[in-house]
C-alpha cells in the first residue's frame, strides 16, 4: 500500500501558517487569484477542508462511512462564505486549531487503518492525505503572497500531474524535460506537451506556471477537474 504523505502535508501546513503569520485584516479582504474569492475565502476553505478530512477520519476509525458533507456542495459553500469575513487573527487561530486536530487524528492511524474507506472520491483514508497535500499547495498559490507553483515540492508536482492528467484530451501526452518523465493519455500520441514538471502541474491545475508549457499548434483545452461531488444526506 502507498504510504500517505503525512509528513509532507505537515511541512505544507508550516509553510501556510508562516506565510499568513503577518497578514492583517486588510490583506485578508483583498482578492485572491480565484474569481469571486477574497483571501478570506481561501483561508476559510483551507480551514474547513482540514475539519472535513478529520471528521471523515474519525468516523472511519469507528468503522463509519459518512458523507463528505451532509448537505453536499451547498453546505460546503455556506461554511466557506460564513467564515470568509473573519479577521486575520481569527483565521490564523481557526486554521491552526483544525490543522492540529487533523494531524492528531492522522497520528492515531495504524498501517491498516489507512485503507479504511471514506465517501470522499469513494476512496480510502490514504487518498484524503494526498488530497490535503494538493489542496494546501495549490491554494497557497491562490493566496497571491509569493508562494507559487515554482516552489511546489517535486513529489507534489508529480502527484498532481498523475491526478490531473485525466484533464488531457485523448492522444495528448506530457513530457517533463527536467525530470525526464512522460505521461501518456489515451491511445496513441497526437500531441506532446513539453515543460518543466512544476509548470506542467500548474497548467493542469489551472494555475499560472512560471514558464508556460509548449505544444505544436498551441496548448490544448483541458477537460474538467476530476469529479468528486459531495454526497448529500439521503
Amino acid at each position: 500500500m502507498t504510504h500517505p504523505p503525512t509528513a509532507e502535508v505537515a511541512r505544507a501546513h508550516l509553510v501556510l501558517q508562516d506565510l499568513i503569520a503577518d497578514l492583517d485584516d486588510a490583506h485578508v479582504r483583498e482578492p485572491s487569484a480565484l474569481p469571486g474569492w477574497l483571501r478570506g475565502h481561501v483561508l476559510a476553505h483551507l480551514t474547513d477542508n482540514a475539519r472535513m478530512f478529520a471528521r471523515l477520519a474519525e468516523h472511519a476509525l469507528r468503522g463509519e462511512l459518512v458523507p463528505t458533507y451532509d448537505g453536499g456542495a451547498d453546505e460546503r459553500d455556506a461554511i466557506i462564505e460564513a467564515a470568509a469575513g473573519r479577521g486575520a487573527g481569527e483565521h490564523r487561530a481557526a486554521l491552526a486549531g483544525q490543522i492540529i486536530h487533523l494531524e492528531s487524528v492522522w497520528a492515531k492511524m495504524s498501517e491498516t487503518d489507512w485503507g479504511r474507506p471514506v465517501s470522499f472520491r469513494d476512496a480510502d483514508l490514504t487518498a484524503t492525505v494526498f488530497a490535503r497535500w494538493r489542496e494546501v499547495w495549490i491554494h497557497l498559490a491562490d493566496l497571491g503572497l509569493g508562494v507559487g507553483p515554482e516552489v511546489w515540492p517535486l513529489g507534489l508536482a508529480a502527484h498532481a500531474v498523475d491526478f490531473l492528467s485525466s484533464r488531457l484530451p485523448a492522444g495528448a501526452s506530457l513530457h517533463a524535460v527536467d525530470v525526464g518523465r512522460q505521461w501518456p493519455h489515451g491511445d496513441g500520441t497526437e500531441v506532446v506537451i513539453t515543460g518543466r514538471l512544476r509548470d506542467l502541474a500548474a497548467w493542469l491545475a489551472g494555475r499560472a506556471p512560471a514558464t508556460s508549457p509548449t505544444a505544436p499548434g498551441g496548448l490544448p483545452e483541458l477537460g474538467p477537474w476530476p469529479p468528486h461531488p459531495p454526497a448529500p444526506r439521503g
